[in-house]
């Protein structure tokens, strides 16, 4: 199965999850993104390690890192490998240099683990094909406010899994306009909804 290196693109507020935080990754050398919603405490950990900020007293992921070189274990990639009702799916492919492991784990921690192993991300391409949303021209990385992020209770799913509230009543030409206004603007979770809305009214 063809594997599809991803980059952390994006990481902000989510505009349809109270306490939620979008995650943006997108393909390496491609126009598609991966939009995906996870918890305030995952994005922290996420933001803190990209920011190279130093927390007073080491975070989960942080102790799981010293713990894994503590006995030599690298965490040689991740690979989010499927997608079940709005929910991804990942693995870490670990290695203590003689014997290779791969463990479950959520998505947002198996990447809050990878940027601090600087692992590489990877997925699939039926799951980049089905989730995935294509944008055109750059974009760029940009983070909340550090402040701003509280431990709100987490959730871990496709952008496009929330309701499509207020689509319903537009026609295809006028979902088409406010998809691709959607992706100019960066908007991927909006995009991600409206992609979806799209696939089912094409779908019938």
């Amino acid at each position: 199965m063809k594997k599809v290196k991803l980059d952390i693109v994006g990481l902000s507020y989510s505009q349809t999850q109270s306490g939620a935080y979008a995650l943006v990754l997108g393909e390496v050398n491609g126009r598609r993104r991966l939009p995906i919603i996870i918890g305030a405490f995952e994005a922290q950990a996420i933001a803190i390690e990209i920011e190279k900020m130093t927390p007073s007293r080491p975070l989960t992921h942080d102790l799981f890192k010293s713990m894994a070189e503590t006995f030599h274990i690298t965490v040689q990639e991740i690979i989010i490998y499927n997608l079940v009702d709005g929910v991804f799916y990942a693995k870490l492919i670990c290695s203590d240099g003689k014997n290779t492991h791969e463990i479950d784990a959520r998505t947002s921690d198996a990447i809050a683990i990878a940027v601090r192993f600087n692992s590489m991300i990877y997925t699939y391409e039926f799951i980049l094909a089905s989730a995935g949303i294509v944008i055109e021209g750059n974009d760029f990385l940009f983070l909340e406010n550090m402040d701003s992020i509280a431990k709100e209770p987490d959730t871990e799913s496709v952008g496009a899994a929330s309701t499509q509230q207020g689509f319903s009543d537009l026609s295809l030409e006028e979902l088409q306009q406010k998809l691709q206004e959607a992706i100019a603007e960066e908007a991927y979770e909006k995009a991600a909804r409206l992609r979806d809305e799209l696939n089912k009214r094409n779908a019938k």
